[in-house]
């Protein structure tokens, strides 16, 4: 399939302020963006989804008819859309909130007010998402590489493997919690654990302890991936039992490559 540039992108902006409407789209214009539709609801947005599609979904917070979690699970959990990059504009700082989304699959979160610099880069990141190249490695053939996906979210889960399906890596299997995982783990070999951090039952941090202090599986390259502070007490603990890498939701797809670069071609 032929690839998307950032010009080719349509583009649905879902927006209550008619300010911040005009505000965003004359900085998407500037981006080379040529197809952009406005909308001002939820009911408005799911709308022009459904009647028009969308490679790319930008959308503000809160909304008088509901909130962009909202819109995003309604993305996510659509067959015809699910594949759809979202990317969140918001002053919304509570970590509390963007936590929800960041679990659902959001592409990219912008503050507002935001940098040019910031917009083009989340634009490429979504552009990334959309566009698959195949990771090429020394020793594996990618197709070949055996994925371990372990998160208690299935929206997360999701989006973590659409990234690595588009860099070619097919045989992925998935847990919802570290416990769940060392029973996969106990009964057939993997090259490759990506891991959430907070999770029930058995946390990211247990699951990486087990994993690295077995004989048997202290080979395994760890991804963690986190919404946590990188500077945070738990990420210091975290980095001690042995991860590989540190991964931010949402996480850029090249930002991904380069580690999976460096953890499968040693």
């Amino acid at each position: 399939m032929e690839k998307l540039s950032i010009s080719d992108l349509h583009i649905v902006l879902v927006e209550p302020s008619d300010t911040q409407r005009k505000i965003i789209t004359t900085l998407l214009l500037k981006e080379n963006v040529k197809e952009i539709d406005p909308v001002s609801t939820l009911a408005e947005a799911r709308t022009a989804i459904k009647s028009h599609g969308a490679d790319l979904i930008v959308s503000a917070m809160y909304f008088e008819d509901g909130t962009a979690l909202e819109l995003l699970q309604f993305v996510k959990e659509s067959s015809e859309f699910a594949s759809v990059p979202f990317m969140l504009v918001s002053s919304e700082n509570r970590m509390s909130k963007l936590e929800q989304l960041k679990q659902a699959g959001v592409a990219a979160i912008l503050p507002k007010p935001f940098e040019p610099l910031h917009l083009s880069r989340a634009l490429n990141a979504s552009l990334d998402l959309i566009n698959h190249d195949e990771l090429e490695l020394d020793l594996f053939d990618v197709q070949d590489v055996r994925v371990l996906l372990v998160d208690d979210s299935r929206l997360a889960r999701n989006h973590i493997r659409r990234v690595l399906e588009g860099m070619g890596l097919k045989k992925i299997k998935e847990a919802e919690n570290g416990a769940t995982a060392l029973t996969l783990i106990k009964d057939e070999p993997f090259d490759l654990v990506v891991t959430d951090y907070n999770m029930p039952e058995m946390d990211g941090r247990e699951l990486s302890e087990f994993v690295r202090f077995n004989p048997e599986t202290a080979h395994i390259p760890i991804i963690m991936v986190t919404s946590e502070s990188a500077d945070s007490a738990h990420m210091a603990n975290i980095q001690q039992t042995g991860v590989n890498a540190l991964c931010d939701k949402p996480f850029e797809p090249n930002e991904v490559r380069a580690m999976l670069a460096a953890l499968l071609g040693e």
